[in-house]
Order: structure tokens, then C-alpha cells, then sequence
């Protein structure tokens, strides 16, 4: 049965410990957790490794000269801070751990699944749409928050005001058509992140699999450009949910949506 369950793969794929170990207790149960929990596995690898890179920056915090872990954790704080108070204005600041974290965390699971015998676990698409569905959430209760509850709906259906509001019909067409939009937002957001990572995860895969003398050559170049496009794609996804803040935002932060 454990066998029956196991997803084999057309595409090639590099090895990885997890899935290993899976496929040699393949006819037990052992077998089955780590296949149907692989991503989650490394999902939380990368929690502890954060973690601990966390409190080894901030257990002996220097109001002098700060050492090297101290320094890239300001600058990577300051800078997120910056983005996204940018965007947001004096008030964006309150969402800049929210960003910052989810920045963090999706960069360390794309760069993951770069180390050999490890797996990024944004090249399954639960992981992503879990995290969209974080932001979703998020964004709807800053929202409802920031505009009240008639405010919000007013504001889907795109604040008619005179005509526009009597006739109804372009405020139920505006109504209905953001409505959708924000539902489609989890699942672009979700597809996007894992398509590219799971893209990139291939290509490597393809290259890795000519073997040494072959592939070397292509391997290389390659990764080097996985690692960019890692770093771009959750750069991509932490913008765009700063951007989704901003739609929901109240205009008299001094930033017009």
C-alpha cells in the first residue's frame, strides 16, 4: 500500500536525504510520514536554523560596535524597514517584522534546496499556497481594521459616489470583480513561487544528471543563476504583499492607491 502511494516522478530530481531515507523504509510506515512530510521536514530545518542565527545575533547585543552577526541583522532589518515604510509610509513600520520574516524565511527555503542532498521545500505547493494564505488572511483583517466593515466594502466596490452609486450596477460589477481578484491573489501568489523553484530545482537536476564532465560545464553557470532567481522570487513575493497592504491602507497615510 505504501508503495501503491509513492509518487514517482517524470522529471528528473536531485536526490535528497529525506526522500532517501524514504525510499529504503518504503514498505513501512516510517516510509510513508517521511514521503507525505518531506517539505514540512525542511520547512522546519530552516525554522531552526533561523532560529538559532537569530538568538546567536541578538543573545549579546553590542551598543558599540556590533559584531558581524549583529551588523547583517540591523542592515537586513533597517533595509526591510525602509522598503517597506517606503510603500507604506510612517505606519508600514508595525508590518515590518511580518515582511521581514516572511522574506527570511522563503530566501533560506529557496537557498535550501541549493545545498546537495537537501530539497527546498517551496518546490511543493503547499508550502506556498500556505504561505499565501498567511498573507491573504493577514491582508484581509488589515483591512477590515483599517476600514471598518462598510468601509472595506466600499471600498471593493470601488467607492461609487453620486450616479455611479444609484445606478448599482457598476458598484456590483466592481464589487464581484475584486472580490475575485483577492481570491485569485493566494493562488497567483502560491504558483508563481513554487513554479520558478520547482523550475529551477529541475534544471539542475537535468544538468547534475549528465554527470561530472558533461554537466559540470552547464551545472555552474546555472546554478549561480538559480541562486539570483531564488533571491528575486522572494523579493517578488514579499513586494507584492507589501503592495496588497497598500491597497487596504487609508489614504491619509499621505500614499494614494
Amino acid at each position: 500500500m505504501v508503495e501503491a502511494e509513492a509518487v514517482k516522478h517524470s522529471a528528473p530530481e536531485l536526490p535528497n536525504i529525506v526522500g532517501l531515507i524514504a525510499e529504503l523504509n518504503s514498505d513501512n510506515s516510517l516510509g510513508l510520514f517521511l514521503h507525505r512530510w518531506e517539505s514540512a521536514i525542511y520547512a522546519l530545518v530552516v525554522i531552526i536554523f533561523l532560529g538559532f542565527f537569530a538568538y546567536k545575533a541578538t543573545r549579546k547585543r553590542e551598543t558599540g560596535i556590533p559584531g558581524r552577526l549583529q551588523s547583517a541583522a540591523e542592515f537586513l532589518v533597517t533595509f526591510v524597514d525602509d522598503f517597506v515604510c517606503s510603500v507604506l509610509g510612517p505606519r508600514g513600520s508595525k508590518f515590518t517584522p511580518f515582511v521581514g520574516t516572511l522574506f527570511i524565511y522563503i530566501l533560506a527555503m529557496n537557498y535550501i534546496g541549493l545545498i546537495p542532498f537537501l530539497k527546498s521545500p517551496n518546490a511543493d505547493w503547499s508550502t506556498t499556497m500556505a504561505l499565501s494564505l498567511i498573507v491573504f488572511f493577514y491582508v484581509q483583517y488589515t483591512a477590515f481594521k483599517e476600514l471598518g466593515f462598510l468601509g472595506y466594502f466600499d471600498h471593493l466596490a470601488g467607492q461609487p459616489r453620486g450616479i455611479m452609486a444609484v445606478t448599482l450596477v457598476m458598484p456590483i460589477f466592481m464589487l464581484i470583480l475584486h472580490i475575485v481578484s483577492e481570491l485569485i491573489r493566494p493562488l497567483s501568489l502560491s504558483l508563481r513561487l513554487r513554479s520558478n523553484i520547482y523550475g529551477d530545482d529541475i534544471i539542475l537536476a537535468l544538468f547534475a544528471s549528465w554527470g561530472l564532465k558533461d554537466g559540470f560545464m552547464w551545472l555552474f553557470p546555472n546554478f549561480l543563476l538559480v541562486l539570483l532567481t531564488s533571491t528575486i522570487q522572494a523579493a517578488v513575493f514579499s513586494i507584492l504583499t507589501v503592495v496588497y497592504f497598500s491597497l487596504v491602507m487609508k489614504p491619509e497615510d499621505g500614499h494614494h492607491h
